[in-house]
């Protein structure tokens, strides 16, 4: 097997996860290869085996066959087109040839299509590696389960058992005609259209239930239409709330009679694969022709497994399930109904449409019954989406005299901030950081991942938390706890708890610095190149946070922060009275520490509270209440909208915020709940002498 040859290590022996390569030229032999959903990257020798190099990475992949091509567990897909973000033209033609092995592995287990087995695939040239959810060891946990909410149902639609008369030859009729009329003797129904779907099984269902059969019925403001027929008396039909989220998609599905929430799940977006961010999957669609066809078929097929997934838990068929709702921000709302997003990526951000949608879910080849139906709510403008108005549904902002500031984070963060006076919105850009992307030893929440940390201020040792178990790392059984673990890295809210603890204990400076007098502490404080990192986890690989890492948190959140700040400019308003927190990653960072990050403003923290899945939970209540779609529609109209890319503040607001937690903000609320740090003299950055750089092979 060839010896793999990672190109840049860092100063503990690590493959350096970063968003650049060193050239061709300064690595001999040195390949680029990016693996996705983890983001992890690295360069290779001509000839290593994907699944070595993916190893090698501490990428999330399986196998129980050593490598032998006999499990199939270690399936990828080569993400082709140009990327430019990673700096790479990706192509199968850069994977070597189908191999004896995978030929075998055909005929035994049935053909591979485009996925190739990593253990047997050598890297030929530069590659982005898509890794399918079914090929990770650890499953995504996506942490959006359903909020308990009272929901008043007002369906839209409703199940009506008829016993229909016996057609007469004397006097013959169509199985839809005594349909029809069997509902307006029974139930006052006239005018009834009907969906095209229900003509193939009107005759089936009639003889099997003996001449009776359960309708069910879509009514809308103005029309009622047949969408399904079945034999015999039925009595309960389901729904599904769906969150298509940029990084992940959550599902609910849902009793349309009670509303019980039966099974709640989830997974990564496979759209992923195309960039990690919004504006990369525009890019994918301006520059390559069939971009948008790839994307939308991806997240379709995607949604249809979480759909069966889910039937299949609660134990029921598909077919009864008649109602879908969804929502996204606007690009993922646009490409799942297979609009182009370009508009969407340059000023004047134009949506192809901004009202709600309320179609057949067959038109987006959604997998339910065949008469079934996809409500989507309005967008609110071209970068605050679906999934905002779906959170004003939740949390109801309109009805307080109280100023709420609501935050959900994700890739892009949606803003809102408002009163029963006013309501305003805006999107930023904080990229995918929060999730574990673009972090050394970042990944999403799964099984192992660290979630919590505390840093004792005097010896600088660091005690954690990881999921899957409910030990801390000093507590007594958590080795027990976590044998069937591997601690392969730190996941969005543990990011954030270890920087804001690195900067309690006086290991960061305000200005995001690591400081190199922190090494005469602890030798948990290393040099890394020209900055120092802090050691969370040792070992051959360890998790460490670097000074990329803090960049990169720094980034997404002075976003985040200039966002908030544009909003209370406009209202106007100094402060907000309450904050709440949406999102997966909302649901699980301590409020504390996103304050002391500058992450959210100054706010009093029993006002800080998070809200879970938002989105999900207004999803829920439109799925259920018609009423409230309406309510919602005149709801949106009322939304002020802000557009971050074109507010002259912008840039200045992101600036200051770019200190920890505000360069002038002082977060004087924030310091009477806890001490402040004490501030830190900045350090120069060591200076690396030229003639030490290593030289490019001869």
């Amino acid at each position: 097997m060839p010896v793999l040859r990672a190109a840049r290590v860092d100063a503990v022996g690590a493959a350096i996860n970063a968003p650049w390569y060193p050239s061709m030229s300064s690595v001999s032999d040195a390949i680029p290869v990016v693996f996705l959903p983890s983001g992890r990257r690295g360069t290779f020798a001509h000839g290593t085996p994907l699944l070595t190099a993916a190893r090698q990475l501490g990428v999330d992949i399986d196998s129980v066959c050593g490598g032998r091509g006999l499990c199939g567990r270690c399936q990828i897909l080569c993400a082709e087109g140009d990327f430019p973000k990673h700096g790479i033209t990706s192509k199968a033609a850069h994977l070597s040839a189908f191999s004896a092995t995978e030929v075998h592995f055909e005929r035994r287990k049935g053909a591979l299509g485009r996925r190739r087995l990593s253990c047997h695939t050598l890297i030929e040239g530069p590659l982005v590696i898509d890794v399918p959810p079914e090929s990770q060891v650890h499953r995504q946990v996506v942490r959006k389960s359903a909020v308990v909410r009272d929901i008043k149902i007002v369906p839209d639609i409703r199940l009506y058992y008829i016993e229909v008369a016996e057609n007469e030859l004397d006097a013959s009729t169509s199985d839809l005609t005594r349909i029809q009329a069997a509902l307006l003797a029974d139930w006052g129904l006239d005018g009834l259209g009907f969906d095209p779907s229900i003509l193939s099984r009107l005759h089936r269902a009639l003889t099997n239930g003996h001449q009776s059969v359960t309708v069910a019925v879509f009514e809308s403001e103005s029309t009622k239409t047949l969408i399904s027929v079945w034999p015999g008396l039925v009595d309960r039909v389901f729904g599904a709330a769906i969150d298509i989220g940029s990084t992940t998609l959550a599902l609910h599905l849902t009793d349309l009679q009670s509303g019980e929430v039966l099974v709640s799940n989830g997974r990564m977006n496979p759209q992923i694969r195309f960039g990690e961010d919004l504006m990369s999957r525009v890019s994918y669609a301006i520059m390559h022709p069939d971009g948008i066809a790839e994307m939308t078929e991806v997240v379709r097929a995607a949604l249809n497994e979480l759909i069966q997934e889910a039937a299949t838990e609660a134990n029921i068929d598909p077919d009864l399930i008649l109602s879908i709702a969804a929502a996204g921000n606007p690009i993922m709302h646009h490409l799942l109904l297979g609009i182009d997003p370009t508009p969407l990526g340059v000023a004047p951000f134009t949506l192809a449409i901004d009202t709600e949608v309320n179609v057949p879910a067959a038109t987006v080849n959604l997998l339910i019954n065949p008469g079934g139906r996809l409500y989507l709510p309005p967008c609110i403008a071209g970068h605050v989406g679906a999934d905002t108005a779906a959170v004003m549904l939740s949390e109801q902002p309109h009805l307080s005299e109280k100023i709420s500031l609501i935050i959900d984070i994700g890739t892009n963060a949606e803003i809102v901030l408002g009163n029963n006076t006013k309501l305003l919105a805006c999107s930023s850009p904080t990229g995918p950081a929060f999730e574990g992307a673009q972090i050394s030893c970042g990944q999403r929440a799964a099984a192992g991942a660290i979630e919590r940390v505390r840093i004792d201020p005097n010896t600088l040792q660091p005690r954690y938390r990881v999921i899957g178990s409910t030990l801390w790392s000093d507590e007594d059984g958590f080795a027990d706890t976590t044998a069937d673990l591997t601690i392969t890295g730190i996941c969005g809210s543990g990011i954030i708890e270890v920087i804001g603890e690195m900067v309690l204990a006086g290991i960061l400076s305000g200005d995001g610095v690591i400081q190199a007098s922190a090494a005469e502490r602890s030798d948990r404080i290393i040099q890394n190149g020209r900055t120092f990192a802090y050691v969370l986890v040792p070992g051959d690989n360890p998790v460490m946070i670097t000074q990329n890492d803090v960049r990169q948190i720094q980034l997404a959140k002075a976003a985040l922060y200039a966002g908030v700040k544009l909003l209370m400019d406009r209202f106007p308003v100094q402060g907000v009275d309450e904050i709440r927190i949406a999102g997966a990653f909302g649901s699980n960072v301590d409020s504390k520490y996103a304050m002391l990050l500058g992450l959210i403003p100054d706010c009093a923290l029993p006002h800080v509270t998070s809200v879970g899945n938002a989105a999900s939970t207004g999803l829920r209540i439109a799925l259920l209440n018609q009423e409230s779609r309406v309510d919602l529609a005149a709801l949106v109209k009322r939304v002020e909208k802000v557009e971050t890319a074109v507010e002259p503040a912008f840039q200045q607001h992101f600036i200051e915020a770019m200190a920890i937690p505000h360069k002038t903000d002082p977060f004087s609320l924030l310091f009477e709940q806890i001490e402040r740090p004490p501030p830190i003299a900045a350090e120069p950055l060591i200076r690396r002498r030229r003639n030490n750089r290593p030289q490019a092979s001869s």
